[in-house]
């Protein structure tokens, strides 16, 4: 099994320098729990929807929210995402992409090019789909 045959892509990507709200509309919006952050095209760090949800207030679209609430959706992406994410490129093998798993606490790996530009990634569901496709062969 290939890396490319398991991985997601196209992927999302977000620049550093987008707010929160754009952010918040992704996550709210798709089913996606990761975001590549890209810089001219480089990926230069990841945001998981659990960075996400740590950044904003809680009482964001409640009967408590205030604005100090919705002030922390000015946040910038640079301020909570993962920098310097561990990659993969497509002559990686499954087996290396399962051992980062088990060995690093991360939840997703992009899949980069020479050139570092993201153009898939994998997450340990797509881990977990790829070996159930494969033993119902």
């Amino acid at each position: 099994m290939k890396i490319s045959e398991i991985m997601s892509h196209p992927v999302v990507t977000v620049e550093p320098d987008d707010s929160l709200v754009i952010v918040s509309d992704i996550f709210n919006n798709t089913r996606f729990h990761h975001l590549l952050v890209v810089e001219k095209g480089v990926l230069i760090g990841v945001v998981s929807d659990r960075d996400w949800l740590k950044a904003i207030s809680p009482n964001i679209g409640t009967a408590s929210e205030q604005q100090k609430d919705l002030a922390t959706l000015n946040k910038r992406v640079h301020q909570i995402m993962t920098r310097q994410p561990i990659t993969l490129t497509l002559q990686n093998s499954i087996h290396e992409v399962i051992d980062i798993f088990a060995e690093q606490n991360i939840s997703c790996i992009p899949v980069v090019n020479k050139s570092n530009q993201p153009i898939g990634i994998i997450s340990w569901r797509d881990i977990i789909r790829a070996i159930k496709v494969h033993n119902k062969k």
